[in-house]
């Protein structure tokens, strides 16, 4: 009998040596000590994707040892960076030509330099891609978290990635303890739909059929800025899991607080994965209201319930040889909301955005420890 595999998420470190304005992660690291062993690695289940992320990957001195391990559990992996490890990188790749590496990227120079709080980020990261793609590596792209600062290059980035022959993902703001952040809002939703609009109207007009789902992708991304229910049902817990530098596993980065299943430290995969615990976070992912839409749970969906994005593709594909357009207006809560029928203060509501809320950083005690004496900032560098 065959086993199903499932698509994991191993977020290797909470370290990170950029400071987006939108992820304040870098304030509350995790204490190198206690990251995510090889041997805890050993003990994950088999696996039909991988994402390694973190805070930054490649902060990990081991992170090729990591690689290594994980390549016998998972068909395919993929790495998610802010790129500025470029020797690093490039090292890994050199070991691991079929491997995956999205760098992020938040717009053009100026932008993305002021959003990450990185020195020189966007020539670092555009190098390091440049570098990769000269090598032969063909799984790498960019990867943009779009926000009212950053709209108007969502096109312009997408360009570029194109001309070189790269993927190109997409992100909307988000809050969740995983991100250290409750305050996230896009403020100015019919710009920012616009811009996506746009870029969705460049992924339909393409020969490529991953573009086109794409399209769908970021159509459910003006979706989700206007507050609504998703698109697609939500299995993550069921298909798919999350395992942070600690060992506990949870079913995502997204919820408000950690909720946790079990630790793989501690446990064997099948005891964990089939706990009491585990089946009360899964009751939990049931009833959960936050409607996210990032790709960690989006894209098992749209493989598992090909047939409601094959359909839109369909249509919309349609539309284009009849010279008609994706509209954002296509989105009842669009209209409405242009139509003077909802306001910008209902929807403010609908997010989850929560100006009040304190955030739960998801650390151990070990880590908060570290925190009295030096800054998460300090602690990195």
């Amino acid at each position: 009998m065959s086993i199903k595999k499932l698509n994991g998420t191993v977020i290797v470190t909470y370290r990170c040596n950029a400071r987006c304005t939108m992820c304040n992660r870098y304030k509350a690291p995790s204490n190198p000590e206690e990251e995510i062993s090889i041997e805890t690695i050993r003990k994950l289940p088999p696996m039909y994707f991988t994402n390694i992320t973190g805070g930054e990957p490649f902060i990990r001195t081991d992170i090729k040892d990591i690689v290594r391990e994980l390549y016998k559990k998972s068909d395919r992996i993929v790495i998610s960076t802010n790129g500025y490890f470029t020797d690093r990188i490039v090292d890994l790749a050199k070991e691991f030509p079929q491997i995956g590496i999205r760098i992020s990227i938040e717009g053009l120079e100026q932008t993305n330099n002021e959003i990450r709080g990185l020195d020189n980020g966007y020539q670092r990261g555009y190098q390091t891609l440049k570098k990769l793609r000269e090598m032969g590596m063909k799984d790498v792209g960019f990867g943009m978290t779009v926000q009212d600062k950053n709209a108007p290059d969502l096109v312009p980035l997408y360009d570029i990635s194109d001309e070189m022959g790269m993927e190109f993902a997409t992100a909307s703001l988000h809050n969740s303890f995983y991100f250290v952040e409750a305050k996230n809002i896009i403020h100015d939703r019919p710009m920012v739909a616009q811009n996506f609009e746009n870029l969705i109207n460049k992924l339909l007009k393409s020969n490529s059929p991953k573009k086109w789902f794409r399209a769908y992708f970021n159509h459910g991304l003006i979706n989700y800025i206007y507050g609504q229910k998703r698109l697609l049902p939500c299995d993550m817990s069921f298909d798919t899991f999350f395992i942070d530098p600690y060992g506990d596993v949870m079913p995502c980065n997204g919820t408000k607080d950690k909720e946790v299943m079990g630790n793989l430290n501690r446990q064997t995969w099948d005891e964990l994965w089939n706990s009491l615990e585990a089946e009360k976070v899964r009751k939990k992912v049931r009833c959960c209201d936050r409607d996210c839409w990032m790709i960690g749970s989006v894209s098992p969906a749209m493989h598992k319930y090909i047939w409601v994005p094959m359909l839109w593709v369909l249509r919309h594909k349609l539309k284009f040889w009849k010279k008609k357009k994706y509209s954002m207006y296509e989105n009842k809560i669009v209209r409405d909301y242009r139509d003077g029928k909802v306001t910008k203060e209902e929807l403010d509501k609908c997010s989850t955005c929560d100006m009040l809320a304190k955030v739960n950083d998801g650390l151990s005690d070990k880590s908060r420890e570290q925190l009295k004496d030096k800054t998460g900032e300090e602690i990195v560098d």
